[in-house]
């Protein structure tokens, strides 16, 4: 008889000691869904049937060195974190900006690029918007939910915003006339002018420097230190170097 309870105590203790086990190796083998943005341009956008740009190749860096499964979520840039609030989303590298008002809400990684905003005109009109004085009365187009919304409304008060959600139609809407520029991060509105844009369009000022991206993930998650690890790895071994090369050029930024 006592056998047999000592018998049935030992099998339960192994039950019990494997849940964890198999919940860790669940865990382990989860498909992580990573938001990005469906077009930002060099950072992500679609070519074909795929995605690609910085942000892609990072993260799919970050993911191999850190041993982590993904597949990918684009999305329009303002339902980004509130699919990390609602814990849909695992994570998202997306060009965004570390802000105080997101970290309230979400967690970020150390920051992956230093952007900032600058304004892109037509180049037939690059002598006369040249400052953000230059931008009162004016048109402008922005991309909703970005930090380029909240510096038109603190230095540009008198300035009529045009919201898109994506900026690739704000680019359109420069060229076809409907607005006198458009205000968003450095290093996108710079591709845009050396590639589609090229000879139609002018960056005219840079209006602020120091803007951080960072990957985004819900309040509390276990993957901010993995990630930041990962991320130190790819700049100490060189990776980060490298696929920042692919996209902006040799002693870029």
């Amino acid at each position: 008889m006592l056998k047999n309870k000592l018998k049935a105590v030992l099998f339960g203790l192994s039950i019990a000691l494997a849940v964890p086990a198999a919940q860790t190796a669940m865990a382990q083998d989860k498909e992580l869904i990573v938001a990005t943005d469906t077009g930002f341009v060099p950072f992500e956008f679609k070519d074909g049937d795929k995605y690609t740009g910085f942000d892609i190749d990072l993260f799919e860096a970050i993911a191999k060195e850190a041993g982590l499964k993904f597949k990918w979520q684009p999305m329009d840039f303002n339902g980004i974190i509130p699919g990390l609030q609602t814990k849909n989303l695992d994570a998202a590298i997306a060009g965004m900006t570390i802000r105080e008002d997101r970290k309230e809400v979400v967690d970020f990684s150390d920051p992956y690029y230093d952007s900032g905003l600058a304004i892109l005109v037509m180049a037939k009109d690059a002598d006369k918007i040249k400052s953000v004085e230059d931008l009162a009365n004016k048109e402008i187009a922005v991309k909703t939910g970005t930090g380029s919304v909240d510096f038109v409304k603190e230095h540009v008060p008198t300035a009529k915003m045009k919201l898109f959600p994506n900026i690739d139609n704000a680019f359109l809407d420069l060229q076809t006339g409907r607005v006198d520029a458009v205000v968003h991060d450095t290093p996108n509105v710079q591709y845009y002018a050396n590639t589609a844009g090229k000879g139609r369009v002018a960056v005219t000022a840079k209006l602020r420097s120091g803007d951080f991206y960072g990957i985004a993930f819900p309040k509390g998650s276990d993957l901010v230190e993995k990630v930041n690890a990962a991320l130190k790895t790819l700049r100490d071994n060189g990776e980060y170097d490298k696929i920042h090369a692919k996209w902006f050029g040799e002693g870029a930024q």
